[in-house]
């Protein structure tokens, strides 16, 4: 079936096309969310966040580009999470300050890498995030530059300039680390 007839029936209300298109796009998001710096044991609480802005907002969807839409979501959603998650730092470290006995462990050893070379994705986390997210749908997620200016809200010329800047400093972050293993 078509992905526009899946869209169209499910702002009808069905609850069929609706978990069809989750199937189709939960693999997508949870790597989209993951280069965009969601830590790997927060990523199911994000994908479902992006499903359920998906469900709550399909109905204003029109006949743009659906993946183009459903990358905005994810981007928003992993922003609303960063901010989440500094105001919960700044509680903790508030809390601490005050001589309370409050920790929290850190889960980043125990992260599941979807990307087959660590050092790359260490590397594009270390960009700005106006140069990591436009790397990544370009690269990973094969969206053209109009597309990215689309979703990040920003001029064409905008994305060509962040794009061939990303570049640089990736390559200059991936040389100081000792290069890729596999190439890229």
């Amino acid at each position: 079936m078509l992905e526009l007839e899946l869209i169209e029936r499910a702002q009808q209300g069905d609850k069929a096309a609706y978990t069809e298109l989750i199937h189709i796009h939960h693999r997508t998001i949870e790597k989209f969310a993951f280069q965009c710096g969601v830590r790997v044991y927060d990523i199911p609480d994000v994908t479902q966040e992006v499903f359920v802005k998906l469900y709550r907002f399909l109905h204003q969807f029109q006949r743009d580009r659906f993946t183009t839409w459903l990358y905005k979501v994810t981007l928003n959603t992993a922003r609303d999470y960063y901010r989440k998650e500094t105001k919960e730092k700044e509680k903790e470290q508030k809390l601490h300050e005050v001589g309370l006995n409050y920790t929290s462990k850190s889960a980043e050893d125990r992260v599941l890498v979807f990307e087959e070379d660590r050092e790359l994705h260490d590397a594009i986390q270390s960009l700005d995030e106006k140069y990591r997210h436009p790397i990544i749908m370009f690269y990973f997620h094969d969206l053209s530059y109009e597309q990215i200016a689309e979703v990040l809200n920003v001029p064409l010329s905008t994305i060509k300039i962040r794009l061939m800047r990303a570049k640089v400093l990736l390559k200059s972050a991936l040389q100081m680390n000792g290069g890729v293993k596999h190439g890229r």
